[in-house]
């Protein structure tokens, strides 16, 4: 190891003949803080299996300013192969301005209150004075490369001072001879069409619902989440629906649905559909729930939250179920439609959720119930258990007890759980948002669901953190958001990344588990000690790592 300590007076040992710029490889699941000045330099060759993506991660640091840094990488290669580059960004800063509550003991302290997470694709940074510049790299490896040692040359040059420079890197990989199953898990990322973000989107342009653009931008969000193992969408026929009504007799167009389906499915890799929420709390937190009911106003269609008894809700609730499953049959979907209800039913509101769910089961007896859940009270009508985290833990012998009896079992972050439990939280360390999927095996989750996939502001570069009014609670830092948008595309994050490389842990584990089962729970167990305690040391997780990767080659 190479240790590195940047101050603005004396720059130790470089990678450069310019002894004024400092540039270290450090383990990607190192979060660099804005005002980190010691660095341990790790040129580890990165071990992964074939179907997995190699990152590599650099710090770069100048006591001058540097104008058009660019990061250059050759293919990997062998004697015999080639992997082509995948992602070169610079890793950017975002702004949590508030701490949360109930703060983890592994929280990381950053005085600037700045981040590192969005992936920035861009061709060129300037990078001010005496400034931390990450740089991102990673080769997806195809499952049908060859196993072997690899090799890639990374260059950075740029203007600094007056003059050009080029540092030049090597990097290593190691592709075990172990090919990455086919996904298993199932993974949700609820994701916003809104007026905003669609906007954010396209340069600040409005965009029309359903025109041609809007479909590129679906097809981008799609094709993001598909390369990062999101394979469950919530989709929601409710609100796709166009009605026509007369008197108390509605009609169905699920054009806008199907379409959006269909794009999905292609692009991003859709294996089940989340149906959207039928119905909300009436009011606040323990108030019961209501349907959300299409009422023409003005010619347009509005909906309005009613309870399941008014006339109205309950006439439409008996014509949409009924034509909403005959269409989904017509399409051949049915069997990987599961209907959500209303979400986070809790003890308060169990009774008018049962009821709701109730009715749905009455008209489509074959119509499969998921939600995200923080009661057990409504055990007779969920067939996917999505509890919190937290909720997982406390009641898992009951969820236990649902596996046993055929239900599925995954569960769910959101703003919460906070303290020790692993998030996606930006003050939390990287290791921590991997380490989820980690728990998805320790303990027989079979499914992972997160409301926040692009929940952006008007400003997600800017201030991370906010109010749900709703709820009142405050947002943590990177709980409503793990991507980023961009002028027709959207931006990954180091979060994303990690979640990526955790669905990958998780494959390998049940892999392993064919094989040799004691010691995939083992090496599950000295990585997750229990729901909300982890190693969370870098160097002993990589370690672990390539014992799962070395037991599988056997």
């Amino acid at each position: 190891m190479k240790y590195s300590i940047i101050i603005p007076i004396l720059l130790l040992t470089g990678c450069s003949a310019n002894p004024e710029i400092e540039c270290v490889q450090l383990d990607p699941l190192e979060k660099v803080l804005k005002e980190q000045i010691y660095f341990e330099e790790n040129a580890d060759t990165a071990a992964v299996a074939k179907g997995e993506t190699a990152t590599f991660q650099f710090v770069l640091r100048s006591i001058h300013a540097i104008q058009n840094l660019k990061i250059e990488a050759t293919d990997l290669t062998d004697e015999n192969q080639a992997i082509p580059v995948g992602v070169k960004a610079f890793v950017g800063y975002v702004r949590q301005g508030r701490n949360i509550p109930d703060q983890s003991k592994d929280r990381l302290i950053s005085a600037s209150g700045f981040f590192p997470d969005p992936l920035l694709e861009l061709e060129t940074m300037d990078v001010p004075a005496m400034s931390n510049q990450p740089v991102w790299i990673n080769y997806p490896v195809s499952r049908t490369a060859k196993d072997g040692l690899y090799t890639a040359e990374v260059t950075f040059s740029g203007k600094q001072n007056g003059k050009s420079f080029k540092i030049r890197k090597i990097i290593n990989v190691k592709v075990y001879p172990v090919v990455l199953p086919e996904q298993t898990l199932w993974v949700t990322n609820w994701f916003s069409l809104s007026e905003n973000n669609l906007k954010l989107m396209n340069g600040g342009q409005p965009v029309t619902p359903y025109s041609e653009r809007y479909w590129e931008l679906v097809k981008a969000l799609a094709n993001k989440t598909r390369d990062h193992g999101q394979n469950v969408y919530l989709i929601s026929p409710l609100h796709l629906c166009e009605y026509t009504v007369s008197g108390t007799k509605y009609g169905f167009d699920f054009a806008n649905f199907d379409k959006t389906v269909e794009l999905f499915i292609h692009e991003g890799n859709l294996k089940r559909i989340e149906g959207g929420h039928l119905g909300s709390r009436l009011s606040d937190w323990s108030s019961q729930f209501g349907l959300s009911t299409p009422v023409m106003r003005d010619g347009k269609t509005r909906f309005e939250l009613k309870p399941l008894e008014n006339d109205t809700a309950k006439t439409f609730l008996s014509q949409f179920i009924p034509a909403l499953t005959q269409h989904l049959k017509e399409k051949n979907w049915d069997k990987i439609y599961w209907q959500h209800i209303a979400d986070e039913p809790t003890g308060d509101n169990a009774s008018s959720y049962i009821a709701i769910a109730d009715e749905v089961k009455r008209m489509a007896p074959d119509l499969e119930i998921i939600e995200a859940n923080h009661s057990r009270e409504v055990q007779n009508t969920i067939r996917v258990w999505v509890p919190q985290l937290n909720f997982f833990h406390t009641d898992y012998p009951f969820y236990r007890e649902r596996q046993r009896q055929g239900d599925e079992v995954w569960f769910y972050t959101c703003l919460a759980p906070k303290g020790n439990y692993a998030n996606r939280f930006l003050e939390q360390p990287l290791i921590l948002t991997r380490t989820l999927h980690w728990i998805n095996y320790r303990f027989g989750a079979t499914g992972y669901l997160h409301w926040g996939l692009n929940y952006w502001n008007n400003n997600p570069y800017g201030e991370t953190t906010g109010i749900n009014t709703e709820g009142g609670n405050i947002l943590p830092g990177g709980d409503s958001w793990i991507t980023y948008p961009a002028d027709g595309k959207l931006f990954g994050s180091i979060r994303f990344d990690a979640m990526r490389d955790g669905i990958a842990d998780y494959e390998l584990l049940k892999l392993l588990e064919k094989t040799h089962p004691e010691e995939a729970r083992e090496i599950a167990r000295t990585h997750v000690y229990r729901f909300d305690w982890y190693d969370n040391n870098i160097a002993a997780f990589r370690q672990k790592r390539i014992k799962l990767l070395e037991l599988l080659s056997e």
